[in-house]
Parts: C-alpha cells; sequence; structure tokens
C-alpha cells in the first residue's frame, strides 16, 4: 500500500469536511469551500498546521469528487463500520476469542483478498488523480484564490500586498529548478510533460510558465507570478509517487520574512541580481538557459 492511500485511509474524509457519507457532489464543494477559506495559507501565514489542513482538505475534495475513487474509499469504510459493530455486539469471553484469532489470521494473512482488492482499487483511483489532475479542485482552488484577492483588495485598497502576492521588487519573478529521473530512452520522459507540471504547480498559485529541457532529459523551470505561490511549491510539492521531483530554487528566493505593523502582512527580502539586465530578461534567458544546460 503506498504512502499516500494509508494517509487517507487513516483521515475521515466526511469528518474533515463537516460532511455525512449521503452528501452530494454539489453539497461536497460547498463544504470544501467553507473549510478551505478559513485554513488557506495565504490566510494563515502564522499557523505552520495550516498548509498540511489545506493539503489534506484538497485530498478530501479529490477522492470525494470522483465516482470511482469515492466508492472504493467509501467500501473501506463500510467494512471497517461492519467490524467495529460485530465488535461491539460480542461478549468479553468471545471477544477475545476473537481478537486471537484474527491477530493469529493476520501473522498467515497481512490482508484478505477483499481488503487487498479494495486498496488496490483506492490506490489507483488516487494514483490516476495525481496524474491527471483534478478539474474540480483546480476550479475551486480558483475561486478561492479569487476570493481572498477581493477580500485583500476590500480590506486594503491603497496598499500593496507585501507577503509576496506580486513578484520581487528588484523585478526578478521567482522561479524554481525541477529535477526528476529519466531514461534517454524513456518516451514518456519520466512521466512528466509541461502540461502535466502545469497542473502540478498551479494548485499554488498562477504557474507564468514552465520550459522542460530538451537538452537535459529529467530538467524543467517553472516561473510563478509570486512569491508566496513558489514557495508553498517548493515546500510540499512531491511529484508522482512513482517519480518524486527534487525542487530547488533558482531566483527570487526571499531571504527573511520580517513582519511589519498590519497583522498577516509580511515583507520578502530578496537578494537583487546580478545587473539589471538579466532582471528585466522575460523569464530570466540567461540563468534559465544554465539550468537547463
Amino acid at each position: 500500500m503506498s504512502a499516500k492511500a494509508k494517509d487517507i485511509l487513516k483521515m475521515d474524509l466526511y469528518g474533515l469536511l463537516g460532511i455525512d457519507i449521503t452528501a452530494t457532489s454539489k453539497q461536497i464543494k460547498k463544504a470544501y469551500r467553507l473549510k478551505a477559506l478559513t485554513c488557506h495559507p495565504d490566510k494563515n501565514p502564522d499557523n505552520p498546521k495550516a498548509v498540511e489542513l489545506f493539503h489534506q482538505l484538497s485530498q478530501a475534495l479529490e477522492v470525494l469528487t470522483d465516482a470511482a475513487a469515492k466508492a472504493a474509499y467509501d467500501k473501506i469504510c463500510a467494512a471497517k463500520k461492519q467490524a467495529e459493530e460485530r465488535n461491539r455486539k460480542l461478549d468479553d469471553k468471545r471477544k477475545k476469542i476473537k481478537l486471537d484469532l484474527e491477530t493469529r489470521e493476520q501473522q498467515a494473512e497481512a490482508l484478505s483478498q477483499d481488503e487487498w482488492q479494495n486498496t488496490r482499487t483506492l490506490e489507483e483511483e488516487i494514483a490516476r488523480l495525481r496524474e491527471e489532475g483534478s478539474r474540480q479542485l483546480e476550479e475551486e482552488q480558483r475561486l478561492i484564490r479569487e476570493q481572498i484577492q477581493r477580500e485583500r483588495e476590500d480590506e486594503r485598497p491603497q496598499t500593496g500586498d507585501r507577503r509576496g502576492e506580486r513578484c520581487s521588487r528588484s523585478g526578478v519573478t521567482p522561479k524554481l529548478k525541477l529535477k526528476w529521473k529519466c531514461k534517454k530512452d524513456d518516451e514518456t520522459h519520466g512521466g512528466y510533460s509541461q502540461d502535466i507540471l502545469f497542473k502540478l504547480l498551479q494548485k499554488y498559485g498562477d504557474v507564468s510558465n514552465v520550459i522542460v529541457s530538451s537538452k537535459k532529459r529529467g530538467s524543467a523551470v517553472v516561473e510563478f507570478a509570486t512569491v508566496r505561490a513558489a514557495e508553498l511549491a517548493a515546500k510540499n510539492e512531491i511529484g508522482l509517487s512513482k517519480n518524486p521531483l527534487k525542487i530547488s530554487w533558482l531566483e527570487g528566493q526571499p531571504e527573511v520574512i520580517v513582519p511589519v505593523s498590519q497583522p498577516g502582512q509580511f515583507i520578502h527580502s530578496q537578494k537583487p541580481p546580478p545587473s539589471s539586465t538579466r532582471a528585466t530578461e522575460p523569464l530570466g534567458q540567461m540563468t534559465i538557459s544554465a539550468a537547463l544546460a
């Protein structure tokens, strides 16, 4: 069982969203939107657990709004619930005998055939969602970003956002360098393409450009519209489970985060670019060329 599937099985996805198992797709999306707005990392910069909780909510939306993944998850939950109900009906003596028997059976066979098949089905659905990207999740996160931006504009109409929602003052847009394993004769390029990388990374914020190296296989550069989006991607994105990404900063990494007078606002301090010419080049051509060489 993959680590991602284990993590999902440990969570109560319905409880996380505060909904019942009978909730419709529309109700699930509405519950996700309400929860995500309250714990979005941009609205909780001082809460280190905000990113993790937001990620868990995203996982819940991905699974519960996809019919096949939801069916696989519900089947495992139903089996667990039935087992718990049977256990409650057993008296102490029978329960002890049952537990002893189950222990011996688990040592002989970690999972029964049905459980193994159900778990495998869920893993396959999760892998599919991971590789294809979830259009519904992308749309919901886009709506959340737009709503947060509107709230900021209403609260601070005359002040610019200082937490990295715009590019750095030096004019250097934030760029990350991506690496992954890719053999020379691999026609799938290790499972990554410009479109797949775009879908994986846009959930953290607006992606300005993605360049996949045609010379150095397994390498790409991505440019974000904001420092905050680049920070979230560098910290949280792992890529495809079968071929993880290695992410490092190429340009625009903030050195420090200094709190200012207004709650929730920060100033990103960055190193100035080596020259004004490179800072104004589209997508930092010299830096990107060197990174992809």
